[in-house]
């Protein structure tokens, strides 16, 4: 399986959302459009158009990567994946395994502490290491989905990198060749990572606060 970078934004949305938000899944065209222009939780940030992801998702269907529901008495069309862990699907992930490919596919390559933060929506990963258990599992499948990247300069862990990416799967697994990522990349990521950090403090201390609130009237 080899996608384009649009497929793989879509599919990564459907599998996050489908966790994420199960009482919005399937999404509408609409919505799907939405999560692929976020602008939290994405790298690189997309700016498609309905007619563009239309078109990812025709490409998609005709894969067999996703399939279309209507709801009674609803003329709205929604999507879901038929990517992994459905009985039309050769692709059988456990949950843990499916948090790590969807951050993967919608933030690029990362290291397994990065990945335990950002996988906590999906799924709470002890440490960093049992991330990168699963990563390594994922590696040394029959026919693997993640690799492991050269260590950068300057970084004390490897990033991992999936493979049902066309641009991934060529770069990584050509012969001899080495996949780099750039320092820019790389301080970008680090610098998200602490601001989710960040927000999920203060919105913590926000609901200690309202819990008070409430105490006191």
């Amino acid at each position: 399986m080899q996608l384009n970078p649009q497929q793989t934004r879509v599919i990564g949305c459907l599998l996050e959302k489908e966790i994420t938000t199960p009482d919005q899944y399937p999404l509408s065209l609409n919505a799907l459009t939405l999560a692929c222009n976020q602008k939290s939780s994405r790298e690189p940030v997309m700016s498609l158009s309905e007619q563009q992801v239309s078109e990812t998702i025709e490409s998609l269907n005709k894969l067999r990567l996703i399939s279309e529901q209507s709801g009674f008495g609803s003329r709205v069309v929604k999507y879901k994946h038929r990517f992994c862990n459905t009985e039309f699907s050769e692709n059988q992930f456990k949950p843990e395994q499916v948090a790590v490919l969807t951050v993967l596919m919608l933030r690029g390559p990362q290291t397994p502490g990065e990945l335990k933060t950002r996988c906590q929506r999906m799924y709470n990963f002890d440490d960093a290491s049992h991330v990168e258990s699963v990563l390594v599992a994922l590696s040394q499948l029959e026919t693997p989905v993640v690799a492991q990247l050269p260590k950068q300069a300057n970084r004390r862990d490897h990033q991992y990198q999936q493979l049902f990416s066309e641009y991934d799967a060529e770069q990584i697994m050509a012969s001899g060749d080495q996949v780099s990522v750039s320092q820019d990349v790389t301080d970008k990521a680090a610098q998200n990572t602490r601001i989710e950090q960040l927000e999920a403090k203060v919105d913590e201390l926000t609901k200690r606060i309202e819990e008070l609130e409430g105490l006191l009237t």
